[in-house]
C-alpha cells in the first residue's frame, strides 16, 4: 500500500520554524530519515501546470523515501523556503534557482518540471501585444521565465519592457482576479491560471511559450547537495517516479488532470484544456536537463541585467539521475 500522502500549504512562518527542524536533523547526523529507514523529503511546488508530476506521490509506492508535497502560493515563499534549507527539493523557476545558487544556496538541477507551457493573456480590449504600451503587465517573480518571455515578446514589437509598461509582481493565484477587477491589463504566467480565464471569457491568448521560446525550459527540480550525496538511491527513487508521472500525463491528460487536483487545488477541466489545447501548450516527455538548457536562461538573465555574474553550469547541474530514469522509464 502506499504511503499516505503528506500535503499541505506552507505560510511563511512556517519556513524559519522548519529550517531549523531541518537543520537540526542535519547536525545530529539523521537527516529526515524515518524508523522505517526511509528519506523523509519535502517537495515544494506551487498550484500550476508545470508541477503537475508530482502526482507521482499519489502513482508511486516508493521503497526508499517517504515523500511530502509542500505547497505554496508565491515564489517567493519557495525560493526562502529552499535556500533556508526547509525543504529537501522543489520544483523552482530556474531564474530563481540560478540566483539562490549564485548565492550560495548548497543546490543543484537534477530534473525538468516540464517544458513549455506559459501563457501572456490580455484583457478582451487588449487586440495585440503593441496595445499593451503604457498598461500594466503582471509577471510571478521579477527572476521568473516568464519576465524573459515577456521581454522576448514585448521586445519583437519595438517595445521595452522597462520603458513601454509597467510591470508588477503577483503571486499567480491571484493574477485571473486582478485582471477580471481591472487592476491588471494582461498577465504571463504558468498554467493554469491562462486556461482558467480563457475558459472564463475574462480574456484572450496573446501568445503561448511555445511559439516565443520553443521547447524551453521554465520551471526544474532542485535538490540539496546533501540530500544528494547522502541519499542518491532515493533521489533516484524520486526523479524516476516523477519522469514516469511526466510520460503519464503526455499518454493520459485527461487522468493526469485529475490526479493532480489534491496537490494543485485547481479544476482537473481547466487544467486538462491547459495540458491540451492546444497541443504541446505544456509539455512532460523530456525532462532532461541541459547545459543549453541552463545557459539559455542565464544568458538572457544577463541581457536583462538579472544576473551580473555567471554561475558555473557544470558544477550547478546534475543530470545523472534524470537520464537514467529516461533509460529506464515506464509508462
Amino acid at each position: 500500500m502506499k504511503d499516505p500522502v503528506q500535503h499541505r500549504p506552507i505560510a511563511r512562518r512556517d519556513v524559519l520554524r522548519l529550517g531549523m527542524a531541518t537543520a537540526g536533523a542535519i547536525a545530529i547526523g539523521a537527516r529526515s530519515v524515518r524508523a522505517d529507514g526511509k528519506v523523509r523529503i519535502r517537495l515544494g511546488h506551487l498550484p500550476i501546470t508545470d508541477h503537475l508530476t508530482v502526482i507521482a506521490a499519489s502513482r508511486t509506492q516508493f521503497q526508499k523515501l517517504s515523500l511530502e508535497p509542500v505547497k505554496f502560493a508565491s515564489w517567493p515563499e519557495l525560493a526562502e523556503a529552499l535556500k533556508a534549507g526547509s525543504l529537501d527539493t522543489a520544483f523552482a523557476l530556474t531564474p530563481i534557482s540560478l540566483t539562490l545558487r549564485q548565492k550560495g544556496a548548497p543546490i543543484k538541477v537534477i530534473l525538468l518540471g516540464h517544458r513549455n507551457g506559459s501563457v501572456l493573456l490580455a484583457a478582451n480590449d487588449v487586440v495585440r501585444v503593441t496595445d499593451l504600451r503604457g498598461k500594466t503587465v503582471a509577471i510571478p517573480s521579477r527572476f521568473s521565465t516568464h519576465n524573459l518571455l515577456l521581454r522576448r515578446i514585448l521586445a519583437k514589437e519595438g517595445l521595452d519592457a522597462d520603458r513601454d509598461v509597467r510591470l508588477v509582481e503577483l503571486p499567480p493565484p491571484e493574477m485571473v482576479q486582478s485582471l477580471a477587477r481591472g487592476a491588471i491589463a494582461a498577465f504571463i504566467v504558468a498554467e493554469p491560471f491562462g486556461a482558467q480565464a480563457e475558459l472564463r471569457k475574462l480574456g484572450k491568448v496573446l501568445a503561448l511559450s511555445k511559439d516565443v521560446w520553443p521547447n524551453h525550459v521554465c520551471c526544474a527540480l532542485n535538490a540539496r547537495e546533501d540530500l544528494i550525496a547522502a541519499h542518491p538511491e532515493a533521489v533516484q527513487e524520486l526523479v524516476t517516479a516523477l519522469t514516469d508521472a511526466g510520460r503519464f500525463a503526455t499518454d493520459h491528460p485527461h487522468e493526469a488532470a485529475e490526479l493532480s487536483k489534491p496537490f494543485l487545488g485547481q479544476n482537473p477541466a481547466v487544467v486538462e484544456h491547459a495540458m491540451t489545447q492546444p497541443p504541446g501548450r505544456v509539455t512532460y516527455d523530456d525532462l532532461v536537463p541541459t547545459l543549453a538548457d541552463l545557459g539559455d536562461t542565464q544568458d538572457d538573465m544577463i541581457k536583462y541585467k538579472l544576473a551580473t555574474a555567471a554561475v558555473d553550469l557544470p558544477k550547478f547541474l546534475d543530470d545523472r539521475f534524470a537520464r537514467k530514469a529516461r533509460s529506464g522509464t515506464r509508462r
